[in-house]
């Protein structure tokens, strides 16, 4: 498995470790939500990476290919 699919998988796992929608998926975080943080600039560091990811993917109406990477692969 290379990089980039570790990294989905991951996403697919990774949950809000803060603030309103603390503790949902980061996929399932409202469009309008990520949204304001591409206007307002994506938190430092590994989050904001996730988080931009999650703005492109939802940008072009991908997020099911992530929530089906949840359901096949256990977390890691």
């Amino acid at each position: 498995m290379d990089k980039n699919q570790q990294q989905l998988i991951i996403l697919a796992h990774t949950k809000m470790p803060f603030g309103k929608y603390e503790g949902l998926h980061l996929i399932d975080l409202p469009e309008y939500y990520v949204v304001w943080y591409s206007n307002k600039g994506f938190p430092k560091g590994q989050l904001g990476k996730q988080l931009q990811l999650v703005y492109e993917l939802k940008l072009n109406g991908l997020e099911e290919l992530i929530r089906n990477i949840r359901m096949k692969y256990p977390k890691p």
